[in-house]
This record gives C-alpha cells, sequence and structure tokens, in this order.
C-alpha cells in the first residue's frame, strides 16, 4: 500500500498541464455535427496494476457494467486517441466510452497527446473521470495538505458523507463510516484530506486530527468542462470503506445509468436442524466420531449439542425483533431417530413445528447420509471403497433418490412451506469431495431430476462458482466460522485455539505447517475470546459479503443455536452494522435458496453475452437501446421516473434500491431490443 505521495508528477507540470487544458483542447472529429451523440454503455478502464483501479474492476465486474480495460504494463496496449475513443455509428458520433476509470488524474503524463486526447474526448461528450487514487495538489481541486489538512494513516478513522454527497451519489448510505483497523500494529490505509478549492464538491470528509475542521476524502472536480470524481485514499477490493462507497463510485461514474444491478443481501442456512451435532472434545482436542479422534475406548465422550424448545422459542422471537428470516435445512428422519429414542416425543420438533410457517425449510436429506462414494473408514483420512473391478462403488440413484424423496415427504406432510426445487446434502455430499472424491456421483445428478431438484447447495470455500449438476445448478454456500461441533463459547474458543495456535503455544500447529494460514500470536482466554474477538472478525466478513453484492448464502448448524447460542452475537453485529451504515432506500434483502440460484444464473448469463460480444447498449439524448441475444435477461439501473417501452405505451421501469431503479429485464414481445426513456 502507498505510504506517500504518488510521484506522478511535479508542481511545475502541473501547472503546465492546467494551462495546455485550458488553452489546447480541440472538438473530437465529427462530435460537433451533432446535438445528440451515442453513448455506448461501457466503460473504460486504464489499469496501472494498483489496487485502487483493481478494486473499481472488481466492483464493475461485480455489478455487471461492461468495461474494456487498458494495461499500461502492456507493451502492446492500444493508444488512447481519438480514433480509440469515438467515431461514428449510422451517420452519428459515437463516444465509445461512457465513462473513464484512471489510476490518477494523468496517468500518461501531463501534456502527452494521449493525456490531451482522453481529456478532449471527455470535454467533447460530457465524459466523467474516476481519478482511483491521487493526491492532494491544486491541479486536483485541492490544496495541499500543509495548508490545514492531513497526510498519513487512516486506520480507525470515522469519515462521513456530507449533505451534497448524500444528496448525489452516496444518498444510499446515512451514518458514518470507519475505517477497518484490523490490526492495530499493522498500517492499512494511508490517505490525504485537503481542504477544496474553487470547483471542488466534497462528499466524503473526516475530522482533520488535532483540529476543528474537516477536510475532503472523495469530492468532485468541476473544471476547463471536464468532471473528475477525485478519491485521495489508497484502498484494495476487500477493505469495507471502499466496498461501502463502491456503488456510489460506479453511480457517479455511470451518471446513474448504466448495465448491471446491485444489490445488499444476506441469507444463512442453518444445517442439520431436527439432529444432533457431535461435541467438541476439549480434554482429547477433537470430536467424538471423527476418524482421527482415536481414545475413549470407542465410546462418545462429550454429550451432542442439539437445540432445546426454548432455543427454538428464542429463534422465532430474535426473527420477529431483527427482521430476519432464518433458512431451517432440516434432517426429519435424524428427528425421528432421536425421538424414538427419548421416550417418542420430543418438544423441540412440536415448538419448531408450531412456528413453522415463521421459517423457510430447506430439503437436507432424510438422516443426513452421505451420497456420495461408499466411505472406507479402516483408513485416516477415509478413502473411496472399490468394486471388484477397481472402479469406485457411489451409492445408488435409488438409495440418494430417497433421502431426498423422504425427507421432502415429511415436510409436506407436517405443513412446511418448501420449494422442492431447493436441497442441500449431508455435507455438500455427492458432489465431488477432493482429495478423495474427484468427482461428483454419477448417480447424483439422475436422482436431483428424479425429484424435481433445481438448486443444490455446494461449498463456497471449495466451489465458489455455481456449476451445473445434471439439470440442476449448485448455489455456492459460505461458510461462516462458528464451528458445528460446539456449544459454548468456551468449547468454540478452545477449538479456536487448538487450530489457529502453535504447538509451542498448546495447539496443533496446524497454522505453522499452512501456508494460507497464519498462527495467533497468543491463544485467546477461553472465557471471553470467543466475544472479543470470534465474534467481531466473523461479523466483519460476513458483513463484507453482504455490502459487495454476494448474494451467496452463508451456512451455520443448529448446535449455533442451542446452549451459548453462540450464532446470534454474530448476526447482530451484522444487521446493527448494516443499519448504521445504509439508509432506509437501500434494505438488506434476505433471498432464498432458489432466488439466490436464479441471480447467480442470470449473472453468469450475462457475462457470457458480454464477453462474447453479444450485447449491444447505448444511449442517445434520453433514449436508451440496448439489444442481447434472444432470452437473455439484461440487467440495467436508471434513474427514478425511467419508463419501459412497451408494444403500446410505456410502463414505469424496474424496482427502486438505493436512489435507483434497477431490474433483470427483456424486451417486449414482438421487439427486437430493450428501450427505456429517461426522466
Amino acid at each position: 500500500m502507498a505510504r506517500s505521495a504518488p510521484g506522478w508528477r511535479n508542481t511545475t507540470a502541473a501547472l503546465a498541464a492546467a494551462g495546455l487544458l485550458a488553452t489546447g483542447l480541440g472538438a473530437a472529429p465529427g462530435a460537433s455535427a451533432a446535438a445528440e451523440p451515442r453513448v455506448d454503455l461501457k466503460v473504460l478502464l486504464v489499469d496501472n496494476g494498483d489496487s485502487p483501479v483493481q478494486a473499481i474492476a472488481a466492483e464493475l465486474k461485480s455489478t455487471g457494467v461492461p468495461y474494456t480495460t487498458v494495461d499500461l504494463n502492456d507493451p502492446g496496449r492500444p493508444t488512447i486517441d481519438a480514433a480509440f475513443l469515438s467515431d461514428t455509428a449510422g451517420g452519428t458520433p459515437r463516444a465509445r466510452y461512457q465513462g473513464v476509470v484512471l489510476p490518477n488524474e494523468a496517468p500518461f503524463g501531463a501534456g502527452s497527446a494521449e493525456q490531451t486526447a482522453l481529456e478532449a474526448y471527455e470535454k467533447t461528450y460530457g465524459i466523467p473521470q474516476v481519478d482511483a487514487y491521487t493526491w492532494a495538489h491544486p491541479e486536483v481541486g485541492l490544496e495541499y495538505t500543509s495548508d490545514g489538512g492531513y497526510s498519513g494513516s487512516l486506520d480507525g478513522r470515522e469519515a462521513a458523507v456530507t449533505t451534497a454527497g448524500r444528496s448525489g451519489p452516496f444518498g444510499y448510505l446515512d451514518g458514518p463510516l470507519t475505517f477497518e483497523d484490523n490490526s492495530p500494529g499493522t498500517p492499512e490505509s494511508y490517505g490525504f484530506l485537503a481542504k477544496p478549492r474553487a470547483g471542488f464538491t466534497s462528499y466524503v470528509d473526516a475530522a482533520v486530527p488535532e483540529s476543528t475542521g474537516r477536510a475532503s476524502l472523495v469530492g468532485e472536480y468541476a473544471h476547463d468542462g471536464r468532471r473528475e470524481l477525485v478519491v485521495t485514499f489508497a484502498y484494495n477490493q476487500y477493505q469495507q470503506q471502499f466496498r461501502v462507497l463502491a456503488r456510489g463510485i460506479v453511480e457517479w461514474l455511470t451518471q446513474g445509468i448504466h448495465l448491471g444491478r446491485s444489490r445488499n443481501s444476506f441469507a444463512v442456512h442453518v444445517d442439520d436442524v431436527f439432529a444432533p451435532d457431535a461435541r467438541w472434545d476439549t480434554e482429547r482436542n477433537c470430536t467424538p466420531g471423527d476418524l482421527d479422534c482415536v481414545g475413549g475406548d470407542g465410546q462418545e465422550t462429550t454429550t451432542p449439542v442439539r437445540m432445546t424448545a426454548a432455543d427454538a422459542a428464542y429463534a422465532a422471537q430474535w426473527q420477529q425483533s431483527s427482521g430476519f428470516t432464518l433458512d431451517m435445512v432440516y434432517n426429519a428422519g435424524s428427528g425421528e431417530e432421536w425421538k424414538s429414542e427419548n421416550g417418542g416425543t420430543d418438544a423441540l420438533t412440536d415448538r419448531l413445528l408450531a412456528d413453522k410457517a415463521k421459517y423457510r425449510w430447506i430439503n437436507h436429506t432424510y438422516t443426513h447420509a452421505f451420497l456420495g462414494c461408499v466411505q472406507d473408514t479402516t483408513t485416516v483420512p477415509w478413502t473411496c471403497a472399490r468394486n471388484a473391478d477397481g472402479s469406485t462403488r457411489y451409492m445408488s440413484r435409488s438409495d440418494i433418490s430417497a433421502q431426498i424423496r423422504d425427507n421432502h415427504a415429511w415436510g409436506v406432510a407436517k405443513g412446511l412451506p418448501l420449494d422442492r426445487a431447493e436441497l442441500v446434502t449431508g455435507e455438500h455430499s455427492g458432489l465431488k469431495t477432493l482429495p478423495q472424491q474427484p468427482a461428483d456421483n454419477p448417480n447424483l445428478a439422475g436422482a436431483l431430476s428424479d425429484n424435481g431438484v433445481k438448486w443444490t447447495g455446494s461449498d463456497n470455500s471449495r466451489e465458489p462458482e455455481q456449476r451445473p449438476v445434471g439439470g440442476a445448478l449448485t448455489v455456492p454456500r459460505h461458510p461462516m466460522n462458528v464451528y458445528y461441533n460446539v456449544g459454548t463459547g468456551a468449547e468454540m474458543a478452545d477449538e479456536y485455539n487448538w487450530i489457529y495456535t502453535s504447538k509451542a503455544d498448546g495447539g496443533s500447529g496446524v497454522c505453522e505447517d499452512n501456508p494460507t494460514s497464519t498462527c495467533m500470536p497468543e491463544p485467546l482466554d477461553t472465557a471471553t475470546g470467543y466475544a472479543s474477538y470470534i465474534v467481531p472478525q466473523e461479523a466483519r466478513t460476513a458483513l463484507g459479503h453482504a455490502i459487495g453484492n454476494d448474494p451467496r448464502p452463508h451456512y451455520v448448524h443448529q448446535s449455533n443455536l442451542a446452549e451459548d447460542r453462540l450464532l446470534y452475537p454474530v448476526l447482530d453485529k451484522v444487521l446493527a452494522g448494516y443499519r448504521a451504515l445504509y439508509a432506509d432506500n437501500a434494505p438488506l434483502e434476505n433471498p432464498r435458496q432458489s432466488a439466490i440460484g436464479t441471480e447467480l444464473k442470470r449473472r453468469a448469463d450475462w457475462r457470457t453475452a458480454v464477453a462474447n460480444g453479444k450485447v449491444t447498449a447505448y444511449r442517445v439524448g434520453k433514449t436508451v437501446t440496448v439489444s442481447a441475444p434472444s432470452g437473455t435477461q439484461i440487467p440495467v439501473t436508471a434513474p427514478e421516473g425511467t419508463r419501459k417501452q412497451l408494444l403500446l405505451g410505456t410502463s414505469v421501469f424496474g424496482t427502486p434500491y438505493a436512489g435507483r431503479r434497477s431490474a433483470w429485464t427483456t424486451p417486449e414481445a414482438l421487439q427486437t431490443a430493450l428501450r427505456l426513456t429517461l426522466p
């Protein structure tokens, strides 16, 4: 991360560039011939390899905004000139890009032919420019930091959206945003706080240290017929301060009309409902039932963790007070077995069924059986059993189908509000499980089809991309770092210590041997470590997904709603953190699995259409036209008041979110292109 002012140019060169800009601009060829030029709905992104530009690229990709990258480190890159930026289409002057993202205000060099051509293009067609990260100086409309400003670490500092920012591109934000300070001993953010000069409007500011004044971090500089969004802090795509502001940067860049759609969402699946989960053994540092948990004369050494009726009542109450719905991913057969072993009654089942309409429910198979290869547990780790001819022995299609069918039938008989198209197999089994089972159970796809399953859960940490399984598609789920095999905070901290501390500190040492892991400097206090360390860390991760236009659900286990009810502090922190940041016009959506699967498929189809050059989109005045392959769902975001052209007349376009209207849509019947009219 940069720690000093970027050395792109000195003051003398900057003043020379300003003079050139004021006197040396000419109109792009042919631009003055038409009152309403065509502006293509695509962004030009000039990449120097630094994290701020790549962060904006990640936001454009996630949203679905088409963009063209020019890599400054590629000697074979195209030259930025008038012919690259504009031409004519059907006799109409065309601007090929609706917005430009640059690493800084003059990456080609002040006064260079490429820089001059780009500035002329922006002025001629009214194209906005984002300076992804620059330092405070007059050439970007800011005073030097020596004049009542500040440069240095921003870790832990609080910034706020100004009145102009709220009425402009950042109107979806409410409260202050705090720069991350995840590791107090490690610098994470650097930036410049500076006072605006004439022509500069601050959108995000912060208090100047040791001063009563405030100064800008993000703002618009209007000058010489051009507009720049000036960002004076460094960032990467994962930091919360960028994630919160990323939507506004894109809206400013595209002037509120663009291809692509972004919604903040959060869904939580609670696996193993009705079943017990094995409990971590704090003495042997393993979980009874695991193949590598030896000792104890083959006997269970801990009591399994299972919700009680009181836990179920609390879950329903928490949902109501929090305005958030959990997805109950259930194993009916495991619950029936528990009931038969405990006198034929089960208060937990009775309570959950009494409140069944308050939850969403997802089939998790009848007994949570492993649906992949037949496991040979005579070895550690287990291996796939083999047939006589040496081939892998798999669970049969009929047995897999029975697990799915019987669980669904039980739910229907009990009146659960189910969608039979949704499924999560136990441990995501049946799907490939590395290293033992490198391919899906070949019988899985047929069993899914037999039962009308269209969406089956997968583990995002193993397979982050959606993929087909026969006629079904996976829905990758984020595992939450609240372990399935603990019921108390002390147990959670104990297991966490075992995994994340060195052998010298009493841990397993796994963190020392794994290049992707880092050992904690010292073990957590088991009495306080869960609340003080694990909860904030996990909430920050989950909130990052929620505010990053990532629709994929998270998953936990029923044990996390039992005993110490470990899940709720994490969820409370996520929801409170979100509501403190975002205005009412940007609610946190809570979609079910089928909706998430549909969203992921639409995104994948859209990326393919764009990558294959099958999408044409442009604006001429107040008319937007988009053409895409037949049947392709087109994501569009537009200002309030936008209307969609029907065969006869118009209708209101999209649904409101974050001060804009957006939708996945298609042309109307008998139309070859989607047409919108801007307000």
